[in-house]
């Protein structure tokens, strides 16, 4: 306990979801929480509970896709606390339609650009300024595993996530001379209050048949590395692309069907 103690953090998309997991851990560990989204019943329950808890957070509402939104979020959070020490970049919106290169439009690939990394690039642009003022900060950019590798559908997500990647290897590049750093956490299937009866069971099947830690994934699995990479621990450590997913892509792709042979071998 206590090892985000004294610092600010701003977890963008934790109003549900892996943003809750985050941001409840953060606050566990004495971070002053500042819970946004678009939804702001959801982002004050999400308060309210950590507060019940005996954390300290606030809600400001955010839309990741509108530059003054984002911009009122940083400066607003600036003068309500004294500083920023920490940036989750959480907020993505995966309910926008993908699919095959031959059947995505480009009105559906810029949506999902404008959501997935555009918006992750313009909170890290208008962070710094408050970052080097501070001396320094870590900036967290939650990827996904579709960046991993090639996939049948949900090509526009994968390659703005694919993006965030390169993005975060940037940032820590050109930044790490100010004492900032940044990294990037992907996730593999993580099981959500929200997203656990909306997933078929037999997709849930396959994931954890090439899961190696026999179990689906939790918030509280990404909050626990998004605590480290704020803390003082990884003050050493930046430029990274972690991926969290419970060794799913650690294997090659047959791996899966032999486990199901119970063979180590064909």
């Amino acid at each position: 306990m206590g090892r985000l103690e004294g610092k600010v953090a701003i977890v963008t998309g934790s109003t549900s979801g892996i943003g809750v997991g985050i941001a409840g851990s953060f606050a566990s560990e004495g971070a002053k929480v500042v819970i946004c989204g678009r939804r702001e019943a959801k982002g004050q329950a999400v308060v309210d509970d950590i507060v019940k808890d005996g954390g300290e957070a606030s809600y400001h509402f955010m839309d990741m896709t509108a530059t003054e939104s984002i911009e009122s979020l940083l400066k607003d959070t600036a003068e309500k606390y004294g500083k920023i020490d920490v940036l989750v970049n959480n907020a993505a919106n995966v309910s926008l339609k993908d699919g095959r290169v031959d059947e995505l439009t480009l009105e559906m690939w810029d949506n999902i650009f404008q959501s997935d990394i555009r918006g992750t690039f313009y909170a890290i642009k208008c962070v710094l300024p408050y970052m080097k003022e501070n001396k320094g900060g870590s900036i967290i950019n939650i990827g996904s595993m579709a960046s991993c590798g090639g996939d049948l559908g949900s090509t526009a997500y994968a390659c703005a996530k694919a993006g965030v990647d390169m993005l975060t290897k940037y940032t820590a590049l050109q930044c790490g001379k100010d004492n900032i750093r940044c990294n990037c956490v992907r996730p593999g299937l993580i099981v959500t209050p929200e997203n656990e009866a909306r997933v078929p069971q037999v997709l849930k099947d396959i994931f954890l048949n090439n899961i190696m830690v026999n179990r689906y994934g939790r918030p509280e699995d990404i909050a626990n590395m998004c605590v480290y990479l704020a803390s003082d621990e990884s003050e050493y450590f930046t430029g990274q692309i972690l991926t969290v997913d419970g060794g799913l892509n650690a294997h090659v792709s047959t791996v899966g069907q032999f486990k199901e042979m119970k063979s180590r071998t064909w």
